[in-house]
């Protein structure tokens, strides 16, 4: 084998490729991130590092609660930094109203279940600010995954952890 040629193993290069993709999220998704951020690096961070500066105070820090308890949530702070870090610089924010047709990330769908006739209203996201309660639907669910290509007045079978449903596009909107 010519001595220029390499035999390293592509999984690590296709593992970091994956890892650099582009994660797709709504403007108010990414806000909504980047206040948290904030509010961790301004207030919560200095916080914690009072609480622990005050534990020490109190003694023996092997036998001191509220030193670990402190450290612990320093330790989860920091560590919700950094993700938040690294999913805030992969982020590509993607403006829903600027696009039409058939769904996709972005749309607002409203579907009404064929079984109980009651009626959904969903908007498709990313999955770090998805929130089913706030109406907002994982982009990677079975719901969502179904729904991608489709329009108005179509039929979804979805296919789901607790079973199958059926659903009909009522009205599908981006806003």
């Amino acid at each position: 084998m010519p001595a220029n040629k390499c035999q390293c193993d592509p999984a690590p290069k296709k593992a970091m490729k994956k890892i650099m993709e582009k994660i797709p999220m709504t403007r108010a998704g990414y806000d909504a991130l980047e206040a948290e951020l904030k509010q961790l690096k301004s207030v919560e961070r200095h916080a914690i590092v009072k609480a622990i500066a005050e534990a020490r105070e109190h003694g023996d820090l092997s036998e001191n609660a509220e030193y670990h308890s402190a450290r612990e949530k320093q330790s989860f702070i920091e560590g919700r930094i950094k993700e938040l870090e690294g999913i805030l610089s992969l982020t590509e924010v993607l403006d829903p109203s600027k696009m039409s047709g058939t769904i996709k990330f972005g749309a607002t769908v409203t579907l009404i279940d064929e079984d109980t006739d009651e009626e959904h209203t969903w908007q498709i996201v990313g999955e770090h600010e998805a929130s089913i309660e706030n109406g907002l639907l994982n982009i990677k669910s079975p719901i969502a995954r179904a729904l991608i290509g489709k329009e108005e007045g179509d039929s979804v079978d979805v296919k789901t952890p607790g079973g199958g449903k059926s659903y009909e596009v009522i009205d599908v909107k981006f806003i």
